[in-house]
């Protein structure tokens, strides 16, 4: 009967791993791949949570969780963590207790009844992009079984980003920058005769899959720089320069993604902003006028509905005004950390329910207890951090589908979650949607209005109060995003990154 389980517990997990490599041939985007492969890790290794980080310039963010791990979405890794630093100067796996943990991380999985961990690294060409963590009710050590999934599964992750296909998914100085003196040598047709390691990894071609091709650019003719689009999305930048004498041509390969994504960001404030600040100035000059125009025509009671509709579009230009200006600098206005001070967080969230536009409001459903422990931060964002998700919220679902707002506790921190049954997020889009000016959709023909800001700036205002927020989809449909502040009662501790 044993033998018969374990049969089909790894028949089941076959199959699994035969839907992921298909997942991952039909061209999955990256952040779904990735989640898939943490739950398939989290059943492999029979665990009762996994997570994955991806790291970038300025350290980690949990990125995908399943199990207990999905507590940690959208938190920040520190890299100085002595738990990190061990990981990441290690060259196999490690094995954590909860003495080893950061603080806040030891006390949620001890609630979990999580006793270790087992974590890997990933890396590509000497660079680490990410780590794979396990969770584990049992005192250790890992079996062999453990240990030869959590490798399968960092192998695996490893060649997700290998392919690109939508990862990193935070492209804004990542770990895995790609070096600029990439060199190829092609012969007068065309075709690749020298190819070095740093061509490979901007390409994502291995010499030996390059050498004896042609080129996977177009060559540009002598002194000439061209810039060009991969398939994966990335632009490089090609310069070709003649070789005296061979008939060959010396091409340098430059990756320019990000000088090529500000320029888009660019053009896309102003396009999006210009359109954006329209629609609230020309219904301000409207009843503006109407009223300088028609002031002795107008019965009190239109013109009364006139001034309250000024005030109401003022409030909103003015907070779209905010918003842009706050995004658009260096971040300095929203930089932290945050001075916090204990504060009520229920009283908080009814004020800010109560703060918001009526037609809002009437949607909400308010699940708030009386005796939620108070949190460490600034009481006056709340309201902007509520606003921002609820009307994010509505924004995306039928019109008189509710939102509910609901509250959390745990040893450490205090919370509140926005779940709405709108159109859902897609699973590769959770961490993108924090990005700056980022849309789901774009161009002429988008069905919902917004810069893309409002996220963004949710996740400053958390983060500089040593919080966090994230998003996922919601199971019976829609989404739901959940902000963590630290509990007053615990102090700061190391609520800000694990």
């Amino acid at each position: 009967m044993q033998t018969s389980t374990v049969a089909s517990d790894m028949e089941g997990l076959f199959a699994e791993l035969t839907a992921l490599a298909d997942m991952v041939n039909a061209g999955t985007p990256g952040l779904t791949a990735v989640q898939r492969m943490v739950e398939f890790t989290q059943a492999a290794a029979g665990a009762e949570g996994a997570g994955f980080a991806e790291y970038s310039s300025v350290g980690g963010r949990v990125i995908a969780g399943s199990g207990v791990s999905v507590w940690g979405l959208g938190r920040h890794v520190d890299p100085a963590h002595p738990m990190i630093v061990r990981l990441m100067s290690s060259d196999s796996l490690i094995e954590v207790g909860l003495d080893e943990m950061p603080v806040e991380l030891a006390e949620h999985m001890k609630d979990a009844g999580v006793r270790h961990m087992l974590a890997a690294k990933i890396e590509l060409s000497r660079r680490v992009v990410g780590t794979l963590h396990t969770y584990f009710s049992g005192e250790g050590p890992a079996t062999a079984v453990q240990r030869n999934a959590m490798a399968l599964s960092a192998s695996l992750l490893g060649h997700l980003y290998l392919d690109g296909q939508g990862l990193p998914v935070y492209g804004g100085e990542p770990v895995t920058a790609m070096p600029a003196d990439a060199i190829a040598v092609v012969n007068a047709d065309g075709t690749v005769r020298s190819w070095n390691d740093a061509a490979a990894t901007v390409t994502g071609r291995p010499a030996a899959t390059a050498l004896g091709r042609p080129l996977p650019v177009r060559v540009p003719t002598h002194g000439q720089v061209l810039d060009q689009r991969l398939p994966d999305g990335r632009w490089l930048q090609v310069l070709a320069t003649d070789l005296p004498g061979t008939g060959d041509r010396l091409v340098t390969l430059r990756d320019v993604t990000q000088a090529h994504r500000r320029e888009q960001a660019r053009d896309l404030f102003v396009t999006v902003t210009s359109h954006e600040l329209r629609t609230p100035v020309t219904v301000i000059k409207g009843y503006a006028d109407t009223l300088a125009d028609h002031w002795d025509d107008l019965p009190e009671a239109a013109r009364r509905d006139a001034a309250e509709r000024l005030g109401q579009r003022s409030g909103e230009l003015a907070r779209l005004v905010e918003r842009l200006l706050s995004a658009v600098g260096d971040g300095s206005a929203l930089g932290g950390p945050a001075a916090g001070l204990p504060f009520d967080l229920g009283e908080a969230l009814r004020d800010a329910v109560a703060e918001l536009p009526v037609e809002i409001r009437t949607t909400v459903q308010v699940d708030i207890p009386d005796a939620l422990p108070k949190a460490l931060g600034e009481r006056a964002t709340v309201a902007t951090v509520l606003s921002e998700l609820v009307t994010n919220a509505v924004k995306y679902a039928d019109p008189d589908s509710p939102v509910e707002l609901s509250t959390l506790a745990e040893t450490r921190s205090v919370g509140f979650r926005v779940s709405d049954r709108g159109i859902g997020l897609s699973p590769e889009h959770v961490e993108r949607a924090f990005d700056r000016f980022w849309q789901a959709e774009s161009g002429n023909h988008r069905r919902y209005g917004g810069v893309g800001l409002g996220l963004y700036l949710v996740r400053r205002l958390v983060e500089r109060q040593n919080g966090w927020v994230s998003l996922r989809p919601r199971e019976l449909g829609g989404t739901v995003a959940e902000v963590r502040l630290p509990r007053a009662d615990q102090g700061p501790g190391e609520a800000k990154a694990w």
